[in-house]
């Protein structure tokens, strides 16, 4: 008589191997870094912002009456209140300067200081500056391109900042418009190399100022964020939670009846993707 043999079951893959175990000091050191990921950005905002108030503050209040600062009275002092005199300070000078009596003050102001001999290339300079990068309709450094610097088949970053003027362009010849730009050093962005090249040899970006300064400082970390690639991860995930949903209330009469959590993923889906 032959025996049957039972054949034994196969092992389950997927419960084969057990789940590796995390060591303490593993959490430990997933902890920690999570908390400098957090905290660090924080803090460091917060000392630059300190800083930057505290600056303001030492330059405007001496320049303030002790008896008109609520410091006086007060057994405190009341940080941020030397900016907010000098914003408002600006301002007024802004407006100021916009009507006729302003601008006939300032124009005044302007003449006595181009008389002064050293004070008066100065502030020719500074203003040149201040009017090129802050004014509304400029084109200074608002565009980001790219150039092969510094050998062939290498492509760096760059700000473009303005076409080459006239004696620069006669020198370097007629036959190409030649434009500067600013090559930033990473990851100090406020340091680089300033130089002239043909119009042709400068690939434009459509990149924003703030997203390639942020590229700069980071060493290529931190890449530009496209707002129509968030949009569409936050339709997927509005899909697949209504997915899921559905699934759930399927069969439950009670959860069935409750759709109101159904209509609003609709309704948020089709506003996300009339976005995108």
């Amino acid at each position: 008589m032959r025996e049957t043999l039972t054949p034994l079951p196969e092992p389950d893959p997927a419960g084969a191997r057990p789940p590796p175990r995390v060591s303490k000091k593993s959490r430990l050191r997933t902890y920690f870094l999570t908390g400098i990921i957090v905290a660090g950005p924080l803090a460091i905002t917060i000392y630059i912002t300190w800083w930057f108030i505290s600056l303001i503050d030492g330059w405007v209040k001496p320049l303030v009456p002790a008896s008109y600062l609520p410091d006086h009275y007060l057994p405190f002092s009341i940080p941020g209140l030397g900016l907010v005199i000098a914003f408002i300070a600006v301002t007024l000078l802004g407006f100021l300067t916009a009507n006729l009596v302003g601008r006939s003050v300032v124009e005044f102001g302007e003449v006595l200081l181009a008389r002064t001999p050293v004070i008066s290339g100065l502030y020719k300079g500074l203003r040149q500056i201040f009017e090129t990068l802050f004014s509304a309709n400029g084109t200074s450094f608002r565009t980001v391109g790219l150039v092969e610097f510094p050998v062939k088949g290498t492509w760096s970053v760059v700000f473009v900042s303005a076409p080459a003027g006239p004696d620069v362009q006669t020198a370097l010849g007629e036959e190409n418009d030649h434009v500067g730009v600013f090559l930033p050093c990473a990851p100090n962005p406020t340091t680089g190399f300033f130089f002239y090249l043909p119009r042709a040899d400068i690939i434009e970006v459509s990149m924003s100022i703030d997203d390639a300064a942020k590229l700069v400082m980071s060493a290529g970390v931190i890449q530009p964020e496209d707002p129509q690639v968030r949009l569409q991860a936050m339709a997927a995930s509005i899909r697949s939670a209504q997915a899921g949903a559905v699934q759930a209330t399927e069969g439950d009469p009670i959860l069935e009846a409750s759709s109101h959590r159904q209509e609003q993923l609709v309704r948020t889906r089709k506003v996300v993707e009339r976005s995108i």
